[in-house]
């Protein structure tokens, strides 16, 4: 039996940055991984689709540099090729992962690991450590659709095996990884269909933000249907209660689900189908760990990156500060990005805030217009007395990149005024969080 001070189980975002983090601190550490390391964001999910909404970044750019009177002739899409780049970068960040286990010190060892009675087992072999950290992830949730069994379709995880662009493609599922796939792929020429049976896409966004993206999606040629009833789904054909939908493929991206089968020999509490952990992300047996999507909090690879951090500095004894869900960002990479932190208006009234939210169109900003980016807005939710930020949405081309701003004033409990009275280069996107601090006092220059 080979003994660790900490076993990692999973070696996705969360897991590796766990294992690391943890050698760095003087640990013996072992991470155990049952397919690649990288996991579900480096392999099928973050770094591909963001691959390719790059390359539908770059489509769009050059059909719009037509009215500054340049001309692209002939623009062609060799998916073969955008799949080969794709392949590479993935290839890249995975050697990079590997070094740096390696460089660490890390134990790697790969198989389908189990937990019983505290002890991990791998392809017959078993393991001990004084602290275990869960990180499994999770897969695509399959809904119970009528002849979904019986046809083919791929899901977000078998997505970006696809050799060849469909002609058309139906997504069933509104959510952001879908919606993010459809706008990437309808720059790329494919025709998009969007099923989503509840109200609306995107209901995880502000009702604002999702309004932006819904009207481009369609202006870029996506077929956008909610509020409908699937009755079931043939080959080559989604059935409505409405009509019916062609397609070449189809993609399922309606939500994920935790992979927590590791545990059904250890009985550890549960929270539904999530396993149940404390602020500390202690499970019920207090030396074993979970993180990441398995935990029920935010499924972003960002979110499972610091709880990896908290996790291996508490177990190596530092003092380290809680880890606060409003101050984690949300990201979709659409066009335009919708970035968001904190709580909505709507939420902070509920906790009896006296809110005030200034919300500046970027339609006024010198390098939107020049960029032909002016569809969005920056939104900032305060409170009214002390200018306290509560929460912030962000509407723009680079908006993921553009939201830390607001968030590095609220992580050190800087108010809506200091953001009022910085400087901020001209010209530039980022001015519109100026000018929105400065409109929540009256004294926006550009409005």
């Amino acid at each position: 039996m080979k003994k660790f001070d900490v076993i990692v189980i999973g070696a996705g975002p969360g897991g590796y940055v766990t294992a690391i983090r943890s050698a760095q601190l003087g640990k013996k550490v072992a991470l155990i991984e049952k397919e690649k390391v990288g996991g579900t964001c480096l392999h099928v999910g973050c770094i591909p689709s963001k691959t390719y909404i790059h390359v539908a970044a770059q489509i769009e750019s050059a059909r719009q540099m037509q009215q500054y009177g340049v001309t692209v002739q002939d623009l062609r899409i060799d998916f073969s090729k955008v799949k080969e780049k794709k392949d590479k970068v993935i290839s890249r960040l995975e050697q990079g992962v590997t070094h740096l286990c390696k460089k660490n010190n890390i134990t790697m060892i790969y198989g389908e690991a189990q937990i019983k009675d505290s002890f991990v087992t791998v392809e017959g072999e078993t393991y001990t450590a004084k602290d275990i950290v869960i990180a499994t992830g999770s897969r695509p949730f399959i809904p119970n659709i009528k002849g979904l069994d019986e046809i083919e379709y791929i899901t977000t995880d078998s997505f970006f095996s696809i050799q060849t662009l469909p002609k058309t493609m139906c997504i069933i599922g509104g959510g952001v990884i879908a919606v993010e796939l459809a706008s990437a792929l309808a720059l790329m020429n494919v025709h998009v269909t969007i099923i989503e049976v509840a109200e609306d896409i995107l209901l995880s966004e502000d009702k604002e933000a999702r309004g932006i993206v819904k009207k481009r999606l369609q202006k870029n040629g996506i077929d956008i249907i909610t509020n409908t009833k699937i009755k079931e789904v043939k080959q080559n054909v989604v059935s409505l209660l409405e009509k019916d939908i062609p397609y070449e493929k189809l993609l399922i991206a309606t939500g994920r689900i935790p992979n927590v089968e590791i545990i059904q020999n250890e009985q550890l509490e549960m929270n539904g189908k999530f396993i149940a952990v404390n602020c500390h992300f202690e499970t019920s047996k207090g030396h074993i760990y979970a993180i990441g999507d398995i935990t029920g909090g935010y499924q972003l690879a960002h979110a499972a990156i610091m709880e990896g951090i908290y996790v291996a500095e508490k177990i190596a004894g530092k003092l380290v500060a809680e880890i606060k869900e409003n101050d984690i960002p949300r990201c979709v990479y659409t066009t335009p990005e919708i970035a968001s932190i904190g709580i909505s208006e709507e939420k902070a009234k509920e906790l009896g805030y006296d809110v005030q939210v200034s919300t500046t169109m970027l339609n006024g900003n010198g390098k939107a217009i020049s960029n032909d980016a002016t569809d969005g807005f920056v939104k900032i939710i305060s409170e009214k007395k002390y200018g306290e930020i509560l929460g912030a949405v962000i509407v723009s081309k680079n908006a993921t990149e553009m939201i830390h701003a607001i968030l590095g004033m609220k992580y050190v409990e800087g108010t809506i005024e200091e953001l009022a009275s910085m400087t901020w280069a001209h010209p530039t996107l980022s001015e519109v969080i100026f000018e929105s601090a400065n409109n929540f006092f009256g004294k926006a220059i550009h409005m």
